[in-house]
């Protein structure tokens, strides 16, 4: 491990720049959380008395939070674990579902391993799988996507903000290509909501995973869109009790769900002021950045969501970079994968090399990162990178 280097003078303490692998709960959050773990204990499904009756009508009120951001009606929400769940309970639901019709799914390889892997998995099981390639700036070609289509596909599923790269898909014209297809659209908005407008009513999107952790809510608790108009049918994965209409059993965390519910409306109130503030911040920390030289932008430059940058910096490796900030928190791919030594599977699909892939830091930032924090890493990069690069080329 490398030595750490002294401090910048003056910075603030540790600076957390990793939004992207989960936000802090926002404090109103907890707030709104606290009576459902102190004061009131009842179960949701309990409907005979008034303890059940009040932890419903609080689960209600949050699942009307959660559609609201989205643009969906409150039916259309089904109460998961989290994304990853969600991500599992539309892909296997919906291939198992149409099972008759047909088992062919398409995907991206720069989807999240939550996608991959329940893919890889129904694969195994007697599906046919398409991987597509996306091109240099992490987008997908439509018109390759649109040629992946087959009368047996059932299942189409695509990310809508890259958890490792930031960009941004154009999923209301994806979404357009399925339904003339009459193939199924789900999309993986873990990393969108609260960063960039949804409007469920008007795009053309079947199932959509969530989550509460990366848009400032509890971890543990998330949610999966299911379109009642045309209806999407999909098979349960968890059973016993029919609880959320028969898609999801179990009973559901009261507390955990008041706290997504909450943290999605503090969201539709403050998305715009918030997102503005947050490009603001993350132009200044990328021409802080760039002004080193040999730093790379991976994807898109105008196509992402404000609170992400992904870099790749000549002459350095991510993991010894990560290592000689220690005043800083930053990841060097998505949290899931971090601990692999494999280049990110991202990168490698935008064309980077391995030694360029090895080289590259995700810095995200958030509600609470202030422009001394931007500051502060950006002073922090400056110094480590030098360095070793100067350990790399000596002059």
């Amino acid at each position: 491990m490398s030595a750490p280097h002294d401090a910048v003078p003056g910075a603030p303490g540790p600076i957390y720049m990793d939004y992207g692998a989960t936000t802090p709960v926002d404090p109103r959050v907890v707030a709104s959380m606290l009576p459902w773990l102190a004061e009131e204990f009842g179960n949701p499904a309990s409907g005979g008395h008034a303890f059940g009756w009040r932890a419903q009508e609080a689960v209600e009120r949050a699942r009307a939070q959660v559609a609201a951001l989205v643009g969906a009606d409150p039916a259309e929400i089904v109460w998961t674990s989290g994304a990853t769940e969600s991500d599992n309970l539309a892909l296997k639901g919906a291939l198992q579902h149409e099972d008759a019709r047909g088992r062919h799914l398409v995907t991206v390889v720069t989807e999240h391993k939550a996608v991959l892997d329940a893919a890889q998995q129904l694969a195994r099981q007697g599906c046919e799988l398409t991987l597509l390639d996306v091109r240099a700036d992490g987008r997908l070609d439509a018109e390759h996507f649109r040629d992946a289509l087959r009368p047996d596909t059932v299942l189409a599923s695509v990310m809508l903000v890259n958890n490792e790269i930031g960009v941004v898909q154009d999923v209301e014209a994806l979404g357009a290509i399925c339904r003339e297809r009459g193939v199924l659209l789900h999309v993986d908005a873990a990393q969108a909501s609260g960063k960039l407008a949804i409007d469920l009513r008007r795009w053309p999107v079947d199932l959509m995973s969530l989550t509460a952790h990366k848009t400032y809510g509890p971890k543990g608790i998330g949610a999966l869109y299911v379109r009642r108009k045309p209806r999407v049918k999909i098979a349960a994965q968890m059973h016993g009790g029919g609880h959320e209409r028969g898609l999801r059993s179990g009973t559901l965390p009261t507390h955990q769900c008041v706290g997504m519910g909450e943290a999605f409306a503090l969201a539709a109130a403050e998305m715009d002021a918030e997102c503005e503030r947050m490009r603001t911040l993350q132009q200044r920390l990328l021409q802080g950045i760039e002004a080193l030289g040999g730093v790379r932008l991976n994807g898109d430059r105008h196509r992402r969501v404000p609170h992400n940058l992904n870099l790749s910096f000549e002459g350095v490796e991510g993991r010894p970079l990560l290592e000689s900030l220690p005043g800083v928190a930053a990841s060097s791919g998505s949290a899931c994968s971090s601990a692999r030594l494999e280049p990110s599977h991202v990168l490698r699909a935008l064309g980077l090399r391995d030694e360029q892939a090895h080289a590259s830091l995700r810095l995200t930032i958030g509600r609470f990162t202030t422009e001394r924090e931007v500051d502060a890493t950006v002073q922090y990069l400056h110094t480590s990178v030098k360095r070793l690069r100067g350990r790399q080329f000596p002059t």
